[in-house]
């Protein structure tokens, strides 16, 4: 059985959303993360509600405003 932390290290280089607990979702790749769940992603878009509002080249997310990081499934 793999940890939490092998999960996450599986996911750096690969599409992820991450929602915050405010309901914002951010999808993009995930370059790097800490222990704090600090994270930074890379062709990052935002979505509030469902709706795309955003859209960044790199962007950081403070720890402490994660609820949870899934990886997102591939496009066909």
């Amino acid at each position: 059985m793999s940890s939490p932390s092998d999960f996450l290290n599986a996911l750096v280089g690969g599409q992820v959303a991450v929602k915050l607990h405010s309901g914002v979702e951010y999808h993009g790749r995930l370059i790097c993360l800490d222990g704090y769940m600090n994270i930074v992603l890379e062709d990052t878009q935002e979505f509030v509600a469902g709706n795309c509002t955003n859209v960044y080249g790199d962007a950081l997310v403070r720890g402490n405003n994660v609820l949870y990081i899934s990886k997102k499934a591939s496009a066909a």
